[in-house]
């Protein structure tokens, strides 16, 4: 069985990492035409094939609640940056895709947000990028 104390220490050291690295990082948005929040979305959208992603898989990736997640995609449509249309496999469903300026808006902060992030990722040689990663992923899996 897992250490307790040892499990509740890594769990606040990771929690408080990744709240300064947020915290830090919100400064790659200011002065732009994204929230950080539009930008989450149109990271999802804008790899899924043809820039469109299921209104369900772009909340699942998203870190508030599903009308959190409407409401924001409501703002984003009336702003010109993601179109909605019914999902034709999902008669409840929607589909969220990237307009040309959406995607154009994602791509211009996603240059300086790339590099801002490979910056403060760098305080890690690249076999502790990868154990971070794998150890990400085996918390993520259900």
């Amino acid at each position: 069985m897992t250490d307790r104390k040892l499990a509740l220490e890594a769990w606040e050291s990771l929690f408080r990492a990744q709240h300064e690295l947020f915290t830090e990082m919100n400064a790659d948005f200011e002065n732009t035409d994204l929230g950080q929040a539009e930008y989450d979305v149109l990271l999802t959208v804008t790899r899924s094939p043809g820039m469109s992603a299921r209104l369900r898989d772009v909340t699942a990736n998203m870190l508030i609640s599903q009308p959190s997640v409407s409401r924001l995609i409501d703002r984003m449509v009336s702003r010109g940056l993601v179109a909605k249309c019914p999902d034709p496999d999902d008669g409840r469903g929607a589909l969220i895709r990237a307009t040309d300026a959406g995607a154009k808006a994602f791509r211009s902060i996603a240059t300086v947000h790339g590099r801002s992030i490979a910056e403060r990722m760098s305080r890690l040689d690249d076999a502790e990028l990868k154990t971070l990663r794998d150890l990400a992923e085996k918390l993520r899996a259900r």
